[in-house]
């Protein structure tokens, strides 16, 4: 082994194999980071889920709700790009299992939780557990994907978006009829998750191991970033603002939408934001190998952009055509966020975990913020003027006419 190459470089290495023959999709930690994804979205979704329920009991106005979600985006959002650059250099097989149990203990405090500090301290618990799951987990996707980076993305996101619908599904049949003190069961799934975690950290401390064992040149030295790229990752973090804010009427309002306009209960209007968040898990896997396939450019052009004629009817649609448009939007905005990711991991090779980390975080941190922001204005003017001046936001995918084009395709290799 050459004695020049150090512990860092044997670990960007191992972080980031060259794609051959050799290097196989590996299906079955694929499926697990996935499931392990759909377990963590589950828990994540069920704080906005229970919304309603946390805002009669606590008395709580939008801008309080609003600040429940601002404390979870912003632990997560602040903390993920410093875990991501940090593990780039030390990796930390077992970190994800340490981040599932924060979320264990932010659910047993939200269960537990008799005023409005404790349900903000219990969403920051939660927000500190996916600052750690995010940028390892993504890694571990990047590892496992055979160099179909793409693919591999789409399946570990659509763990996520599957478990961000049964969030409120999960609060309909469990939470709301028997209360606050019933959120504990759900430490069952933060448990299975520690469980899965374990196993995949073993799998990744032994790829490490493995890669380190084997002489290796060095990683390549470091290059400053170029007004190209530079250019090309704002344009991107102003994508990440028009499909998150959008999200957040959605996702954090849009039972308060169906409540006000359309007289529904809470519960049926928790079931019409599970069939939203369905839709979004089942459009999530098309982004992925279609950009593999065809271009990430394409893929954000259409995800964005292509949704607006539907954002912009949605104000103006009955109960029925509600229900219907919300899926469409669903199915076609999903897909944006895996293009986004591989399209920055490829704009700056050998930084998957400081771009997951990144990205997720610039995710998050638009949720949050999108959510203080429409509830003030949700207080201040209404739901629906809210979701009226949100339709137009998916206008700003005219920006993505300014990214360059990559034109890398990966290899279609599979296990």
């Amino acid at each position: 082994m050459d004695p020049t190459v150090t512990e860092s470089d044997r670990n960007q290495t191992a972080l980031h194999p060259v794609s051959g023959p050799a290097n196989r999709t590996v299906l079955t930690i694929l499926f697990a980071i996935s499931f392990s994804h759909l377990l963590n979205d589950t828990i994540q979704s069920l704080i906005p889920a229970i919304y309603p329920l946390l805002k009669t009991s606590f008395h709580l106005s939008f801008v309080q709700v609003g600040l429940i979600t601002l404390a979870f985006q912003m632990t997560a959002s602040i903390l993920q790009p410093f875990v991501g650059w940090y593990t780039d250099r030390r990796p930390k097989p077992y970190s994800l299992a340490w981040g599932m149990g924060l979320t264990l203990g932010g659910l047993v405090l939200l269960s537990h939780a008799t005023h409005y500090a404790m349900v903000v301290g219990a969403a920051a618990l939660v927000g500190l557990g996916s600052s750690i799951f995010h940028p390892e987990s993504s890694r571990v996707a990047h590892l496992a994907s055979g160099g179909r980076h793409g693919f591999a993305q789409s399946v570990f996101q659509v763990g996520g978006n599957a478990g961000s619908s049964l969030g409120p599904l999960l609060a309909a049949l469990i939470v709301v009829p028997h209360g606050q003190a019933s959120v504990l069961w759900f430490a069952v799934v933060a448990l299975l998750g520690i469980g899965i975690l374990s196993g995949v950290g073993r799998w990744y401390g032994q790829h490490l191991a493995e890669a380190k064992s084997r002489p290796t040149p060095g990683a390549p030295a470091a290059r400053p970033l170029s007004r190209r790229v530079w250019f090309a990752l704002s344009v991107l973090g102003v994508l990440i603002f028009s499909k998150y804010f959008y999200l957040a009427s959605l996702t954090n309002y849009y039972t308060f939408y169906l409540i006000q306009k359309f007289h529904l209960s809470v519960q049926g209007a928790q079931l019409h934001l599970f069939l939203f968040l369905f839709a979004v898990a089942v459009g999530t896997i098309l982004g992925g190998p279609v950009g593999d396939r065809y271009g990430r450019k394409l893929v954000i052009w259409v995800s964005i952009l292509g949704v607006a004629p539907f954002t912009l009817a949605l104000p103006h649609a009955n109960l029925f055509w509600t229900g219907v448009l919300t899926a469409i939007i669903g199915i076609i905005l999903a897909s944006a966020f895996s293009a986004i990711l591989v399209y920055a991991q490829e704009l700056i090779p050998g930084k998957v975990g400081l771009i997951s980390g990144l990205f997720f975080g610039l995710a998050f941190g638009m949720a949050g913020i999108g959510s203080a922001v429409l509830g003030e204005l949700a207080d201040r003017t209404s739901i629906n003027y809210v979701f009226q001046l949100c339709s137009f936001l998916p206008l700003i995918g005219l920006l993505t006419a300014f990214l360059p084009n990559l034109n890398r395709r990966a290899p279609r290799s599979a296990a």
